[in-house]
């Protein structure tokens, strides 16, 4: 009768085994902590970022587990995705399938239709003189730039004598979109196609009913 079958004999010790084991707990914790620091952010957050969170300071390793964890939430067929976006950023959001259903539901809308049709003006047009932005949404639109600016989702180039809008970073990032001007004007023509096919681009006659989010 044969004893028990030592560590020398398969090749591996005990103390191997509790080393994969820690390694698999040490991989589900930075997992964990990735999908939290995408749930609380809100918007999308770069590797760099990621890292600092998981004390991981290899851009490749993070970007390894932001896109494991973005497969597993792919199996799991819920209401919820990750996505990759452009410049190295990851974003934990609803699916938009689900978005129409359940906006109203949203505690604090981000802006109410008014504003935010004079933001979607001011991205697709920029750089836009303000001018502009108000012979087309009418004298309401200075006091909806005025608000824009005050949450930091647009600003003044500083690099002209006039006034010229654009977008800022905190804008992308919010919403989800590209950095890269161009890449960024594609996504919102995608965005205004889906919304007009859906129904959900029609203009409301009061901008004080209900709020409505890009994302």
């Amino acid at each position: 009768m044969r004893g028990p079958v030592s560590g020398a004999t398969t090749g591996v010790s005990g103390k191997e085994t509790h080393k994969r084991s820690e390694t698999a707990e040490e991989k589900s914790r930075m997992l964990a902590l990735i999908e939290a620091a995408l749930y609380v952010a809100g918007r999308p957050l770069d590797l760099k970022t990621l890292g600092s969170i998981i004390g991981v300071r290899s851009k490749r390793k993070t970007r390894r587990l932001a896109r494991e964890l973005m497969r597993e939430y792919q199996k799991r067929k819920t209401a919820l995705e990750i996505l990759e976006l452009e410049d190295e950023r990851f974003v934990l959001q609803l699916k938009p399938v689900y978005s129409p259903k359940v906006r109203r539901l949203a505690v604090r809308p981000l802006l109410t239709p008014g504003p935010l049709k004079t933001l979607a003006y001011i991205a697709y047009r920029q750089p836009v003189l303000q001018k502009q932005v108000a012979e087309v949404r009418g004298s309401q639109a200075y006091r909806h730039i005025k608000h824009l600016r005050e949450m930091g989702l647009i600003e003044y180039d500083k690099s002209s004598e006039m006034r010229v809008l654009k977008t800022t970073s905190y804008f992308a990032d919010y919403f989800g979109l590209s950095h890269n001007l161009t890449k960024m004007k594609r996504q919102l023509r995608k965005i205004f196609k889906d919304l007009s096919e859906s129904g959900e681009g029609k203009a409301s006659k009061d901008d004080s009913k209900g709020g409505h989010q890009m994302r």
